[in-house]
């Protein structure tokens, strides 16, 4: 199969490294030997169709599942090891919506500033300075339900910011949403990663999603078969665009496959 990579030099501490991994439901592989990393201060997407085994990947990631085979580190602290130092460091945005409906903005970020140990007057401070990040200031007391689909994605963001992770995880954060809506959360994600240095992995099968500039990882059948920036695996894949070079790869895993 083919394999895209084009390594930079890592000078730092990755934000992320994720080094042979692999994981199966039973008998059906869902990772096989994966292996990449991202960089600080970087917007990096990982891109594969559904069912690639980004979700896998992302439950590794946040040790909602155990890593049995290879390792996880984030900023240098493994995922299994020192799970409670890895995790601070990490902002997770999940697929499915998990806002309580029922409380206001501000009660949900409290609470979750509550679990971080957060104290009262410094989790005000840090709401109003996330709310404001991701433009959803006016909204402090209104209840969850109120809120569109963009506007309670934004809250989520907000809510992985407020212990201030340098690492953020977003499995598609646009699911659902209208184009604006998408265009609009993915503009702050990018915004955050230039002005406050922090490194976004997000997940996406969509290629209108993807920037020239970006670091991609792709997936295809639990397989890595590009980590590079997107010009690079262009003309690696000898392709005229990402779109097409997304399609070449998915298709040559595919055949692949017994």
């Amino acid at each position: 199969m083919q394999h895209v990579d084009s390594r930079k030099d890592a000078g730092a501490i990755p934000a992320l490294d994720v080094s042979h991994v692999s994981h199966s439901y039973g008998r059906k592989r869902a990772l096989n030997d994966v292996s990449f990393s991202i960089a600080p201060g970087t917007f990096a997407v990982l891109l594969g169709l559904n069912g690639a085994g980004k979700t896998t990947l992302f439950s590794l990631i946040s040790h909602l599942y155990d890593t049995r085979h290879g390792s996880i580190r984030i900023f240098g602290y493994d995922i299994s090891r020192a799970p409670g130092e890895a995790l601070r460091r990490l902002g997770i945005v999940f697929q499915a919506r998990t806002l309580d409906l029922d409380l206001s903005v501000y009660q949900n970020l409290s609470y979750h500033a509550s679990l971080h140990g957060i104290g009262s007057t410094e989790a005000r401070r840090r709401i109003d300075e996330v709310l404001a990040a991701v433009d959803m200031s006016g909204r402090l007391h209104d209840k969850a339900r109120s809120l569109s689909g963009g506007q309670m994605r934004r809250i989520e963001i907000a809510r992985a910011l407020l212990h201030r992770p340098p690492l953020l995880l977003l499995d598609e954060a646009t699911v659902g949403l209208d184009v604006k809506s998408r265009a609009g959360i993915l503009a702050d994600i990018r915004r955050l990663v230039a002005t406050e240095g922090i490194s976004a992995f997000w997940a996406t099968h969509l290629i209108d999603e993807v920037d020239p500039s970006d670091h991609v990882v792709v997936l295809a059948d639990g397989n890595l078969v590009a980590d590079a920036r997107v010009a690079e695996v262009i003309r690696l894949t000898g392709t005229m665009s990402i779109g097409e070079a997304f399609s070449r790869l998915s298709a040559a895993a595919a055949e692949s496959v017994p």
